[in-house]
């Protein structure tokens, strides 16, 4: 199993193939320390599976797995995040991930994640998978921001997490304008006012 991992901290990369180092069947086929540079390396080397960190410089999130997937749609994707399982794994899985692993819980559940989405399965930890079940028995609502696009989330996840508008347009490659909008679109979709409003939303549930 060749294996692309995609991680800006040298120490978590350092981690991830220390434990692939102990399977025999296993081996890193390449490393990136952001998005746009797996997307160059996935073009240049022979691989079965990307492990990629959601929150990386350039393109990262749910934009990145949904590139590799365009370009690889045969290849699995496994998404890598300190971010809660629960808030944010469904828009990895709409985006055409095939799994998501909070990094604490790497070193026992990683391996076989690989091994499971290789297969062609998905994999979410056992806890998740229980409150999926459990939301769908009591016919749970869906949050406001599971109604927002792929990009929309991005946008406001960044919003969210501090950044100004140029600086998201420098990093998702769109112009100032263009998040502006969907800035605007973001807020009246959430029934939120401003910027201010956003960030209680998104820590309230657990986005950031």
């Amino acid at each position: 199993m060749r294996i692309l991992i995609a991680d800006d901290h040298p120490v978590v990369r350092a981690g991830l193939k220390e434990i692939l180092a102990a399977e025999h069947d296993m081996e890193v086929a390449g490393e990136a320390t952001d998005g746009d540079t797996l997307l160059g390396l996935a073009s240049q080397c022979e691989w079965d599976v990307a492990i990629v960190d959601y929150s990386m410089p350039g393109c990262s999130g749910t934009d990145l797995v949904k590139a590799l997937r365009q370009r690889y749609p045969d290849r699995p994707v496994l998404v890598l995040s300190m971010l809660p399982e629960d808030v944010h794994a469904g828009q990895v899985f709409k985006a055409g991930g095939a799994g998501y692993i909070n990094k604490e819980s790497a070193t026992e559940e990683l391996t076989g994640a690989l091994r499971k989405v290789v297969g062609g399965g998905k994999y979410v930890s056992a806890a998740f998978a229980e409150k999926l079940a459990s939301g769908l028995a009591t016919g749970r609502d869906t949050p406001a921001h599971d109604m927002l696009s792929d990009r929309e989330y991005r946008v406001m996840w960044l919003l969210a997490s501090g950044k100004h508008i140029n600086e998201i347009a420098e990093e998702i490659f769109l112009s100032p304008s263009t998040i502006s909008t969907y800035r605007a679109r973001i807020l009246k979709k959430l029934g939120l006012a401003n910027n201010a409003e956003l960030v209680r939303y998104a820590v309230s549930h657990r986005l950031i």
